[in-house]
């Protein structure tokens, strides 16, 4: 079997570092003084949250919301189901949702809706990537690392069939593989 190159990096770990220290800074401004509980997306977003809570300068909660939208491959099925649920309560709190990268926006705006449901205080979306040429419906973006192509994307907790999250830069998939 030939080897080949998995990726091609699009983004590189010092470009990721940099864009989440930013991205930190500036909640860091917003929520001084506060408690917010932040929900982080899974899978996809567990590494970009690891980074981003120890450079947040306020307490935290942590919680996790499982969505599903993706069978096996790289297309969205189009139907999203919360397959996990947070289990902090998030009625009258400061919520900060955290996704690894918004494309069609149809797991993050039915996940927005769910959250509606719990009447928190505030809602806001910080994503490190937002790919707007495939997105199906409106997401509003308040806290964003990076614009990135339309092309499927793997690495730093992006995945292709659970594999290659474990790459520190953001790589544009071999389409060999």
């Amino acid at each position: 079997m030939k080897s080949k190159s998995v990726c091609i990096a699009i983004l590189t770990r010092e470009q990721i570092s940099s864009a989440v220290v930013r991205l930190a800074a500036e909640l860091n401004r917003d929520y001084k003084g506060k408690l917010p509980i932040v929900v982080g997306i899974l899978k996809g977003s567990f590494i970009f949250l690891a980074d981003l809570a120890r450079l947040l300068e306020f307490p935290i909660e942590i919680d996790f919301v499982r969505l599903s939208s993706y069978g096996q491959g790289t297309e969205t099925s189009g139907k999203v189901k919360i397959v996990s649920s947070p289990r902090i309560d998030l009625k009258g709190r400061d919520v900060i949702v955290v996704e690894d990268i918004i494309d069609t926006g149809l797991s993050v705006k039915h996940f927005l809706k769910y959250l509606e449901k719990k009447r928190p205080a505030s809602v806001k979306v910080c994503t490190l990537a937002d790919k707007p040429a495939r997105r199906r419906v409106s997401v509003n973006i308040d806290y964003l690392g990076f614009t990135v192509p339309d092309k499927f994307l793997v690495g730093y907790g992006l995945d292709c069939d659970e594999k290659y999250r474990n790459l520190p830069d953001i790589c544009v998939l071999d389409e060999g593989l």
